[in-house]
């Protein structure tokens, strides 16, 4: 499974984000790549005193985040690669540390133009984490419910976006196969649901379905940005309302200055093969950021 990831992240971003010149080589035309890649570090500490007496817990976090779009346009062709990585750790006096986020997000979409607002397109889509994930019950041993590639969402998908400006695009898709990947068959003892994956397989196909994604990125002002994406996923063979998957990510970053910002995230999940309840995770943040590429500024 990891010959997968790395195979699609070749695909996504080889060559495209630091491209290299060949003096021997006839050097090709950048001029119609915008690329741009940022990314940032986290750090949270508080320490007590022995003595004190209005509560609270040593403690440190630490996150990280790297972002990454290269996209290219000629005539009515287009290619759109987007990288999302986060991960962060907390460590509480006495406890064990433990995961805080964990997202790995890529997606590559070819699109042909229609007119001003339409396009057609076809996209590769994968989503996964990077490290293991517990659940801590209380005065037991920790339970693993989650590591790299368990799961992991391989989604495809050809039909038409609606893209009036540069803020927003919604793509819809008749047909859209996915494959969901859980490598260690011997989850299920602690995951029943297997994340949808048959006991003793460590694939599921999914090949009749329709899928939604909108995203919408706006510079609020000068130095505030706003990122939110939702993601929806209707198997027709099980289409019921309960049983359509729905993802929507976050993200809200306020620029203190060129190398300190202030970031919050959210990701709400809602997914049978995963739980009966919508889950939801929140982090606030305070680090330094970095910024480079060639993507104009929005307003």
């Amino acid at each position: 499974m990891k010959r997968i990831s790395t195979f699609l992240l070749l695909i996504l971003f080889s060559g495209q984000l630091f491209a290299q010149e060949d003096d021997a080589l006839i050097p090709s035309d950048t001029s119609y790549w915008l690329k741009e890649i940022g990314g940032g570090l986290n750090l949270n500490q508080a320490a007590f005193s022995g003595n004190w007496q209005g509560g609270g817990v040593n403690s440190i976090a630490l996150g990280f985040y790297l972002n990454g779009r290269a996209n290219y346009a000629k005539d009515k062709w287009s290619w759109d690669n987007t990288m999302d990585f986060i991960y962060g750790v907390v460590k509480n006096k006495g406890e064990e540390g433990r995961k805080s986020n964990d997202r790995i997000f890529l997606d590559s979409k070819i699109g042909y133009k229609i007119n001003d607002k339409w396009n057609y397109f076809f996209s590769v889509n994968f989503l996964s984490q990077f490290a293991p994930g517990y659940n801590f019950p209380e005065g037991e041993d920790k339970v693993l419910i989650s590591k790299f590639v368990n799961p992991a969402y391989l989604t495809t998908s050809l039909g038409i976006e609606y893209k009036p400006n540069d803020e927003f695009s919604l793509r819809m898709s008749p047909f859209s196969p996915r494959w969901t990947f859980v490598s260690d068959t011997d989850l299920y003892l602690n995951v029943p649901q297997n994340y949808g994956v048959e006991i003793g397989e460590t694939v599921r196909t999914e090949w009749l379905a329709f899928s939604l994604l909108a995203d919408y990125n706006k510079k609020l002002s000068e130095n505030l940005s706003l990122m939110i994406r939702y993601q929806m996923y209707a198997n027709y063979e099980t289409l019921a309302f309960d049983a359509i998957d729905h993802r929507l990510d976050f993200g809200l970053t306020a620029k203190v200055s060129n190398l300190v910002n202030v970031s919050l995230t959210s990701l709400m999940i809602y997914d049978l093969d995963q739980d009966s309840e919508i889950q939801f995770s929140q982090g606030l943040a305070l680090g330094i950021a970095f910024k480079r590429g060639n993507f104009p500024e929005k307003k």
